[in-house]
């Protein structure tokens, strides 16, 4: 029975040597990292678009503040002539304005949230991009054919003047124990 588990695990281990040569990693990398290029360009552009909606948002609260202290006024300029006739339309307005100002208030905070969350993703898959990025660096580097000229990259042979102190220092401490 471990003899068949054996053989099992060999032929598994071979055949995912075979795929993997076959699948060419730099290539699926360089494709996964273009998908995710994709990604958070698509992420980016709906960030831009809920930050619109909150300056937009943002802008209809002012006016409805100012539409609001507008009724205020004339409601006392209602209640001071004691035309309750008038006084109602405005009432009934004001009710609408500020239920309509509870609506984006509640909008507002659920974009944010969501701008909030959509922040986080973004970093996050930023980190995880320039990680992708350096991994793709580093196959790149491996795959890259070595340079058979080697009249310009031979070996370093230079000595330097410390190096002769300490050898000297060597070789007199070695004669020294003769």
């Amino acid at each position: 029975m471990a003899l068949i588990t054996r053989v099992a695990r060999l032929f598994r281990a071979d055949f995912h040597a075979v795929l993997d040569r076959i699948e060419e990693p730099d290539i699926l990398l360089r494709q996964a990292i273009r998908e995710m290029e994709e990604a958070l360009g698509a992420d980016e552009h709906r960030l831009r678009m809920l930050n619109h909606e909150q300056e937009q948002l943002l802008a209809g609260t002012r006016e409805l503040d100012q539409a609001l202290h507008g009724i205020e006024e004339e409601l006392d300029i209602c209640f001071a002539a004691d035309k309750d006739e008038l006084a109602r339309p405005l009432v009934r307005r004001k009710l609408e304005a500020q239920r309509l100002g509870n609506h984006l208030s509640r909008r507002r905070e659920s974009l944010q949230q969501a701008r909030t969350a959509l922040e986080a993703r973004l970093h996050e898959n930023r980190c995880r991009l320039e990680n992708l990025r350096q991994k793709a660096a580093l196959i790149g580097d491996e795959h890259q054919p070595e340079s058979t000229d080697d009249r310009w990259s031979g070996p370093d042979v230079t000595v330097h003047d410390e190096d002769v102190e300490i050898a000297f220092l060597r070789e007199k401490q070695k004669r020294a124990r003769q």
